[in-house]
């Protein structure tokens, strides 16, 4: 799942995944972050999610995945569309 929250010239966006789906550390990883999967490890919440936030530019195009253990990669459903390879997210 994707929130966004507006900021003055930055979109604040958390990708949330359920605690434990899939088991083990997960990363969202992108263009944004250079696609480094230590830059935005998702953190356990109170409400039995994990997340992480990062700040985008406004109006701009990324895309992303998810990166679990044992290098499984996969892709968010609820993005805003899919280019084939990647999940991608409209600011």
């Amino acid at each position: 799942m994707l929130e966004r929250k507006q900021l003055k010239d930055r979109t604040q966006v958390t990708f949330i995944l359920p605690d434990h789906t899939p088991d083990g550390p997960v990363s969202v990883v992108g263009d944004f972050n250079h696609w480094n999967p230590a830059a935005h490890p998702l953190e356990p919440r109170g409400d039995g999610t994990r997340a992480a936030t990062v700040a985008l530019p406004a109006h701009s195009a990324h895309s992303f995945r998810y990166l679990a253990a044992a290098d499984h990669w996969f892709d968010d459903e609820q993005a805003d569309s899919h280019d084939g390879t990647n999940s991608r997210i409209h600011t």
